[in-house]
């Protein structure tokens, strides 16, 4: 526990900046959509725009002058932020110890290196989890001036669900590299560019709908906010997989922290 609580302070000043970042990334988004608001007008724009960037970024899905639609376009974006801040957080609460020299801390505890990486996991999971927290408390505030009703409420939840489910999957990716690698200094921008390649990969995807079979691959299209709020629900399917890229992710981290050499 003790490892528990020292990886949450150490991360305190992280946490608060992303969530800032997140908190003004929503007021910008609000305040954007007022011109589409109730202004069937403004979807002009839209229509001056090309076909296939309207589909690579799922603007032709929704109707951005209601706030439900509105919601469902923000969602890639949020997805992107909650993402990123998961995989660095992942791999960076495996590499501080070699970055930091200290190491030797961690290795003279009456704890094995399991234990060590499921206690440094645990607590990501926690700041994961507040930052998306601080997500849904700033879209639900930002939102309540458009007089929303509760099936919009119903899909931002479905949305943070589905947030929360993608932190997980990139949570173990970092961590799964943070271990593994042993150069210490390359795990977070590796994992940071499989992140970035699995959402360039979504986007090629939206725009030829003959790759869609490669959409296993990545998973920002596990969750379409378009389906999600046809249907009003997460595919299962989508979610054993990403349970299971969670699980696999972390016992490939647990055996590779095992068997590495830590450089003191």
């Amino acid at each position: 526990m003790n490892i528990f609580f020292r990886e949450l302070r150490a991360n305190t000043k992280s946490l608060l900046v992303w969530s800032i970042i997140i908190a003004l990334f929503s007021v910008v988004g609000f305040s954007k959509f007022q011109a589409y608001y109730g202004n069937p007008e403004m979807l002009e724009v839209l229509d001056a725009m090309p076909p296939a960037m309207l589909a690579a970024f799922n603007l032709n899905a929704f109707n951005l002058t209601t706030i439900t639609g509105f919601l469902g376009v923000m969602a890639a974006y949020n997805a992107l932020m909650l993402s990123i801040s998961a995989v660095l957080w992942g791999s960076g609460v495996i590499a501080r110890e070699e970055r930091d020299k200290t190491v030797e801390y961690s290795l003279t505890l009456p704890v094995t290196r399991e234990r060590v990486v499921i206690a440094k996991t645990a607590a990501m999971v926690v700041c994961s989890a507040i930052l998306l927290l601080v997500t849904w408390g700033s879209m639900a505030l930002m939102s309540r001036s458009y007089a929303p009703d509760d099936a919009y409420y119903r899909y931002l939840a479905l949305n943070m669900i589905s947030y929360f489910i993608m932190q997980m999957i990139f949570l173990s990716v970092g961590v799964l590299m943070g271990s593994a690698m042993k150069r210490h200094k390359l795990s977070g921008s590796t994992a940071l560019w499989v992140l970035l390649g699995t959402y360039f990969l979504s986007v090629v995807i939206g725009l030829n709908s003959h790759l869609d079979k490669l959409k296993y691959l990545t998973p920002f299209k596990y969750f379409d906010p378009a389906q999600m709020l046809r249907d009003g629900r997460l595919e299962t399917g989508y979610i054993f997989l990403s349970a299971g890229i969670f699980i696999i992710c972390l016992a490939g981290a647990l055996v590779a922290y095992r068997r590495r050499d830590l450089y003191i």
